[in-house]
């Protein structure tokens, strides 16, 4: 018995037919990356062909393969296109790539008021289902727009795009001239994460909050970053690309996108670049929603969601913020008119904020952290938009932050064999104070693996971790919160000051002989110190002398005592046989944490003064 062959197989013409119908000068729009139709535009760029001249080829972002340099270089062709990456980049810089500076939300109105005008659209579409429904399947882009533009609609039917949901449904009679594709979609190969990229992952994971909305792209950052994330709970997605590694991540249990209010309970996205397995976890998957670029890059359909968190893979960055963008195949991210709309989306979105991540040195071990990135290429100065800086080294908090403490706060997570030079140059150019401390060998013993966090009463989420020089104006700001009875119990004396020349000599420790341990709260990028702990070690006997101060806002919540465990832990690591204290006979409150302790205590009271031993090698009896 003969297969009945479907109706829709009788309008399917040759790629030679398509061709018949281009004439010397016509403007032809071309699906983006996964959805590129190769069949024909692989034609396209073979056939010697008289009316295949002097035509522009319209594509939103240009990495797939079949739109070649070297077809560009015929002089047949020019390339029209938002993005200066992949196959345009080196096209761009020789004259062969006309490159639209863009918001990619503004694009399709571009197209509606005929600035970017379309004469035939060729667009890569599934077969049609029952009803008569093709979907667009992994590249919604502008495909709808530039199909109502154009004078002729080309359909080229893909067995092996996905059939995915959103708004990627054109009936089948939409298209003027169908043909079937002999080539398989454009499949992304994954990225192989290195040690620095797997570090730098974690670092961005700690500052991403349960309920978080990410952006996610291309890269070997994004690669490493779902098993980061994978504890993570009600993540939601709102992104441009559509990825193997957002996958994994939704595959992990950690995106729920319950907290979205822009198209909840599902993930949005423009395109999807991946593998063949991406291509069949998507196929007629409800829970991954493709969307057109003016919904998908609109700033205020991204702020609507909550805690809008936006990932920058980057370059190079100076000690202002200012950042060089990438510019090659491996990072589709690269573009201010990409960068744009999601920077507006990220400061409109309700505890929003923007994460540029790097690597502190590139891989030919020249320091990625500078003084200035003003000669570079794909600038993009807008240092006032950037709320967080990570490398592998740690988090730098920018936003809020004078370009003494910017400065500072990066030369920290600069690689260790760079600060000193760092140091020297923001000195030369005033943005350090003359007199500004630097200890080079606590770059490299800063104790990055003691931080944590802890969930005190009353929800109070409270992070710990080692003293960093850029702390200098926080602890300036505790210091003037405390009372002066607290200030006496502390110190012993009435001071009233704490001016720079003090502050820096306090927060620039060697971290071997002195350790200081900062508690702080609030959201990434707003945090603040609200107690300091510190030991000193004794020089004559292997003992360590502690003091630490709580915030008197936030005593009695139990984060004194947790101080104390943390000292008492990170000096026993240290290999220190006990502790000393020294404590007003009226601070019952202070006295009251060592009692509750541990470890066995001994006070002797001298002129009002408790002079406290405590004894790290066994417990208390």
């Amino acid at each position: 018995m003969f297969k009945k062959i479907p109706s829709w197989k009788k309008k399917i013409v040759s790629p030679g037919d398509v061709l018949k119908k281009i004439g010397p000068g016509m403007n032809i729009f071309i699906g983006t990356g996964a959805a590129e139709p190769r069949t024909l535009v692989n034609c396209l760029m073979q056939e010697e062909v008289s009316g295949l001249q002097d035509l522009t080829l319209i594509q939103l972002v240009s990495f797939g393969d079949a739109i070649s340099y070297k077809a560009l270089q015929s002089k047949r062709y020019r390339l029209k296109t938002f993005f200066s990456g992949w196959v345009s980049a080196e096209a761009i810089s020789a004259g062969q790539v006309d490159l639209v500076p863009s918001r990619f939300s503004a694009i399709p109105l571009l197209m509606k008021e005929g600035q970017i005008p379309i004469d035939i659209a060729f667009v890569q579409i599934t077969p049609p289902n029952r009803a008569g429904y093709c979907s667009l399947g992994v590249g919604v882009d502008v495909a709808r727009r530039a199909m109502v533009q154009a004078d002729l609609v080309v359909g080229e039917i893909n067995n092996d795009i996905p059939f995915t949901f959103g708004d990627t449904f054109v009936p089948f009679d939409a298209f003027d001239m169908v043909i079937e594709s002999s080539d398989p979609p454009f499949y992304f190969p994954r990225f192989l994460v290195d040690p620095v990229f797997d570090k730098l992952a974690a670092n961005v994971a700690s500052v991403i909050e349960d309920g978080s909305c990410l952006a996610f792209t291309f890269g070997p950052i994004f690669e490493a970053l779902p098993k980061h994330l994978a504890d993570k709970k009600d993540l939601g997605v709102h992104t441009p690309f559509f990825t193997d590694a957002l996958m994994e991540l939704v595959k992990s249990g950690a995106v729920t996108n319950r907290k979205k209010d822009s198209f909840r309970g599902r993930s949005l996205t423009a395109y999807a670049l991946g593998s063949r397995e991406l291509m069949q976890f998507l196929d007629k998957n409800p829970i991954v929603e493709f969307q057109s670029i003016d919904k998908v890059f609109n700033p205020m359909e991204i702020g609507r969601n909550h805690r809008f968190v936006l990932i920058i893979p980057v370059r190079r960055v100076d000690l202002s913020g200012r950042m060089a963008l990438h510019n090659s195949a491996g990072h589709v991210t690269a573009g201010p008119g990409q960068m744009a709309d999601f920077f507006n989306g990220a400061e409109l979105s309700q505890g929003g904020y923007t994460i540029v991540a790097l690597p502190s040195r590139n891989r030919q071990g020249t320091p990625n952290i500078r003084i200035s990135v003003e000669d570079s290429p794909d600038l993009l100065s807008l240092p006032e938009s950037i709320d967080l800086v990570v490398t592998e080294q740690g988090i730098a908090h920018l936003r809020g932050k004078t370009l003494r403490e910017r400065a500072q706060a990066l030369i920290e997570i600069a690689h260790p064999e760079d600060r000193p030079a760092l140091v020297e140059g923001a000195k030369k150019i005033n943005i350090l104070y003359k007199d500004q401390i630097f200890l080079a060998d606590s770059a490299h013993f800063y104790p990055g693996d003691i931080e944590t966090r802890h969930m005190f009463k009353n929800n109070i989420n409270v992070r710990f971790r080692a003293i960093k020089p850029s702390d200098e104006d926080q602890m300036r700001r505790l210091f003037y919160r405390f009372s002066d009875k607290a200030i006496y119990y502390r110190y012993f004396s009435p001071i009233k000051t704490m001016p720079h020349e003090k502050t820096q000599e306090y927060v620039n420790i060697d971290y071997r002989n002195v350790l200081s341990i900062v508690a702080l709260v609030g959201k990434p990028g707003q945090q603040t110190i609200i107690a300091e702990a510190r030991f000193a070690k004794h020089q004559n006997k292997p003992f360590v002398d502690i003091a630490f101060i709580v915030d008197e806002a936030y005593q009695g919540y139990g984060i004194a005592t947790y101080l104390y465990q943390m000292l008492a832990k990170l000096a026993k690591d240290r290999r220190a046989q006990g502790m000393t204290a020294d404590v007003l006979s009226s601070n019952r409150a202070m006295l009251k944490v060592f009692e509750k302790g541990d470890f066995p205590v001994q006070a002797k009271l001298e002129q009002g003064i408790y002079a406290l031993t405590i004894d790290l090698t066994g417990p208390k009896k």
